[in-house]
């Protein structure tokens, strides 16, 4: 198996007399995110939950004392990237000035995604 990825699932199918092994990997990524703009007080962390839990993906996400949100996210590489894409929109009321993401080494240590006060 290649460094940087894990093995999701294999599954053996059977065509006539010959057999498939299909094989998926998926690459596993983190990153740290910071969100600017009108990002507090308008649902912004819930929002982030829902989406990150809904694509399959773990961290946490915070307020900052600044005003921007903070999030930590581990999973597929595809689908933080459509959390990033999601967060680039925000939710109804927000109005997000910019997205700055840095890609870090996969690390495997969330179990679920939180919304937490402080680490």
């Amino acid at each position: 198996m290649q460094e940087g990825f894990r093995l999701l699932f294999r599954t053996v199918l059977r065509l006539s007399s010959d057999v498939l092994t299909l094989t998926l990997f998926v690459m596993d990524s983190r990153a740290h995110i910071l969100v600017r703009g009108r990002v507090q007080g308008v649902f912004f962390r819930d929002h982030t939950r829902k989406w990150a839990v809904s694509l399959g993906l773990t961290g946490w996400v915070r307020n900052l004392a600044d005003g921007r949100v903070e999030v930590m996210v581990e999973g597929d590489q595809k689908a933080i990237e459509g959390l990033i894409t999601r967060l680039g929109e925000g939710p109804p009321l927000s109005h997000v000035e910019d997205v700055n993401v840095d890609w870090e080494d996969y690390k495997g240590e969330f179990d679920d995604f939180n919304i937490t006060w402080a680490l």
